[in-house]
Order: C-alpha cells, then sequence, then structure tokens
C-alpha cells in the first residue's frame, strides 16, 4: 500500500500545471480503488488530467499504479511467443477472428481478451457467442492450454485486470473526460500489459465511425500507446486505419461471423483481408523479433541462439497469404471455436425480417458513413446502448455496394435485418446521407493510413 498523501494537494498539484509525483500517483490510484479517495476528489483530479496533460513519466506511473491495482497475467511458461492485438473499436470491425486463427496458425500465441459493444461499435464478444455453445468465459489455466495446444483463445478478460480502470472509466464516463489522450492510451495500455503478453499490436481506427475522427488525434493516441508499451518492456507497434466506411460488406453479429469464415476460406472483401493480412504480418514480425531478443522460456530457446535465429527467420517468410488459401487459418479457427465450446459447422442465427435500401440514381458510391451505418444497426438490435442490454444475433446490416463501386438505379444498396421490423424506420431515419453517388468513381485507397513505432 503506497504511503499517505493527501487528495486535495494532489488535485491542486496537477491543477496548477506541476508534476505528480510518484507516490502522489500510486497513492492516489489505490486509494481512491480502495474507496478511500471520494468520487467528487478523482472527478476533479480527471479533470485537472484533461486539462493540463501528463508528462512521460507521470503516464507512465499512472499505468504501473493500474496495472498494480489488480492482478497481471503471465505466459512465460508458454512454448510460443505471444502477442496480443487491440483495436480502438470502428463498424463492421470482425478482424480479430480471422487475424487470430491466421497467427496461431504460424506457431504463435494470441491471448485474445475481448470486450462487448456498446453504442454504434461492435464487440468481438458478442460475434463469437453468436455460434451456438461458444462461451468467453475460461479461466486462467484453460487459457492457458488452449494457448499452448491451440496457439489462440478470444475471451472475456476477468475482473481481476485493472481494477482501477473499470472504476476510472465510469467516472470518466459521467464527467466529460473520456476525450482525454493519456487517460485514453493509460486505459488501454494498463489492461493490455496485464494480460502478459511480450508483443501487442494496436489498431487505431480513423474517421467517422471511429472514436478519433481526425488523423492528428489518431496518431498522438498511437504513439502514446506505443511509448507505454515500450516503457513497459512490451515491444508495441500501431497501425491507423481508415474507419471513415464500414470495414467489409456486414455490421451485426452473426452476419461478421459468416463473412469471417469466407475470408478463412479464401473470400471475403477486400479491406478485410488486406487488414487481416497486414495486422498479420506486423504479428508475426514483433514476434520474430521477441524470440531473437528473449529467446522462448517454455521453449528452451534462449535468445540469440541458432533455434531462436532459425524460429524468427521462420516467422518473417510465413506465407501469410497462402493460408487462408490452403485451409490452414480455417483449421486453427474450427480449433479454437471447439475448444471453446462451440460448433464451427452449426448454422447461425438469422434475423426473422429484413427490408431492402435502393440505389436513387446511377454513378458510382463515393461514401458510405460508417458513424451512420454504424449507429443504423444498433438501432435495428445489433448493439446495446447500455452494458446490461441484450443484442440480437441475426440483427445488423449487409452492404451491396462500397465506396468504388458503380450502381444502378433500383439496385439494392444494403440489406436491413431485425427481429422487431419497428427498428426499421428508426435505422432509415439516420442513413439519410450515409452514402455519396457520383459520376466518377474516388480514387483507390488504402484501408492502413500509417504506421506508428518506437525508434530502433
Amino acid at each position: 500500500m503506497a504511503e499517505p498523501c493527501d487528495a486535495v494537494d494532489v488535485i491542486m498539484t496537477k491543477r496548477d500545471g506541476k508534476t505528480l509525483s510518484i507516490p502522489q500517483i500510486k497513492w492516489m490510484i489505490d486509494a481512491y480503488t480502495r474507496g478511500v479517495v471520494a468520487e467528487e476528489q478523482m472527478s476533479a483530479l480527471l479533470m485537472a488530467i484533461f486539462l493540463q496533460g501528463f508528462t512521460r513519466e507521470e503516464l507512465n506511473c499512472w499505468t504501473d499504479a493500474m496495472i498494480a491495482s489488480g492482478e497481471r497475467l503471465d505466459f512465460t511458461e508458454l512454448a510460443r511467443p505471444t502477442v496480443d492485438k487491440h483495436s480502438t473499436g470502428g463498424v463492421g470491425d470482425k478482424i480479430t477472428l480471422p487475424l487470430s486463427a491466421v497467427v496461431a496458425s504460424f506457431g504463435v500465441a494470441v491471448p485474445q481478451l475481448s470486450g462487448r459493444g456498446l453504442g454504434h461499435t461492435g464487440g468481438t464478444l458478442d460475434k463469437l457467442e453468436s455460434i451456438p455453445g461458444w462461451r468467453a468465459a475460461l479461466s486462467l489455466d484453460e487459457m492457458k492450454k488452449q494457448l499452448s495446444e491451440i496457439g489462440a483463445v478470444v475471451c472475456q478478460a476477468g475482473s481481476g485486470l485493472a481494477p482501477a480502470d473499470r472504476k476510472l472509466y465510469a467516472l470518466r464516463d459521467v464527467t466529460g473526460t473520456v476525450a482525454s489522450i493519456p487517460l485514453i492510451a493509460s486505459s488501454i495500455m494498463s489492461k493490455k500489459i496485464a494480460e502478459g503478453t511480450s508483443a501487442l499490436m494496436l489498431d487505431v481506427k480513423c474517421g467517422s465511425g471511429a472514436f478519433m475522427t481526425e488523423i492528428g488525434p489518431a496518431q498522438e493516441l498511437a504513439s502514446t500507446m506505443v511509448e507505454i508499451g515500450e516503457d513497459h518492456g512490451v515491444h508495441t507497434v500501431a497501425l491507423i486505419t481508415d474507419m471513415s466506411t464500414p470495414l467489409g460488406k456486414t455490421v451485426g453479429n452473426a452476419l461478421e461471423v459468416r463473412e469471417s469464415v469466407e475470408v478463412l476460406a479464401g473470400g471475403g472483401p477486400d479491406d478485410v483481408i488486406e487488414l487481416t493480412l497486414r495486422l498479420a504480418r506486423e504479428m508475426l514480425d514483433a514476434a520474430s523479433t521477441i524470440v531473437e531478443k528473449k529467446g522462448i522460456p517454455g521453449a528452451g530457446v534462449s535468445p540469440g541462439s541458432k533455434e531462436a535465429l532459425r524460429r524468427a527467420e521462420a516467422l518473417r517468410e510465413a506465407d501469410l497469404a497462402e493460408s487462408l488459401k490452403n485451409g490452414r487459418a480455417m483449421d486453427s479457427w474450427r480449433a479454437i471455436i471447439t475448444a471453446q465450446g462451440g460448433d464451427p459447422d452449426a448454422e447461425l442465427g438469422t434475423a426473422q425480417d429484413h427490408e431492402e435500401i435502393l440505389c436513387p440514381t446511377d454513378g458510382f458510391m463515393t461514401r458510405l458513413d460508417a458513424l451512420k451505418v454504424g449507429v443504423a444497426g444498433w438501432r435495428l438490435g445489433a448493439g446495446r446502448a447500455r452494458k446490461e442490454d441484450a443484442v440480437q444475433i441475426g440483427a445488423g446490416i449487409q452492404l451491396h455496394a462500397k465506396p468504388g463501386d458503380s450502381v444502378r438505379r433500383g439496385q439494392s444498396l444494403m440489406t436491413l435485418h431485425s427481429d422487431t421490423p419497428e427498428a426499421f424506420q428508426r435505422a432509415k431515419e439516420v442513413l439519410e446521407g450515409a452514402w455519396t453517388i457520383d459520376d466518377n468513381p474516388p480514387e483507390p485507397s488504402s484501408v492502413v493510413i500509417d504506421r506508428v513505432a518506437s525508434a530502433p
């Protein structure tokens, strides 16, 4: 337990733009987690941080204190290098599903602790729970066994990881301090570092459907998280990716699982394939760096040894695109789902009703607003307004055209799916103005906007 401090002194120090000491930060986080510091006092400190910011030392200490508020997982006994991936959230972002399978198929462990959707952004656990029998809650022993035998696990995080962050996030949500890059970065990184992975891949979304709508703040957030990771001994790389348009051609739980399986079977939308393979390449490169520098303790591979160099080279030479064509990644997917009680061959649920949105004119689609599509999917039942709300397995939107596609008047632009027909009108209202159709196609663009990594 940290040495006692005075909460008002801590608040005034940051209010006046001064640097908080390590003892002040450690005590404040610990005391707040234990209920010693009042909600209104922590609210005042959060606003001071929002306005005054953090130095790099303060940010690292704040992150340390949140990690120290709970347990920290340890996967060093595994005979595989570990690499995790975190996305800041978007619309149609089902990348975790095919990505975990691809990376695991090359002998890298992916301990993917995921969450549920809230608002217009979908949740990985909600998507996977549309598979009959699949379960999100695993014990630590079950996680380690699955990582050792199969290479990937996608499950919910236990309540023991960074409990201070959960309490702080709820407070930030009602005090107008969510949009603080130091607080966002430390929130994400405290949980990911506590998960015990050796390397971390960050997918920072940027665009109308993302939390960061502009490139400047997205780059700042990515750089801040990379710095935190590296300062804590976790090899960290970030990609900034486009979320101005929904990812793929489906938004919704079972709909996105079907699309993910299409990708694992060698098909699927180009943007989902592009991002899956780019993130997988980054994750295998990170794993190879870890093997070279740290070895693999659980496999008896020492850093810098001939065996370490051999394994690292094999990871760098891995043919990721081929793994989607030859069934290697699909085999990994089936093993992951089966290990968590799911039936990879089961029919996925569908919505009871559907309605088409027709194209009003001929031309080329040049814009499709991710936020509007995400909110429409939420209104159809694919998302939730509160954490305790249920989601509909089959609800969501199928997109039949994306920016760059030629369209004709009267063709279906999208199909809305829901078990509650009265939701269609509310979804169509938010979709007003969601797309633009012009005479000429837009310039081709990549889903990856930028890459952020620490200096070598």
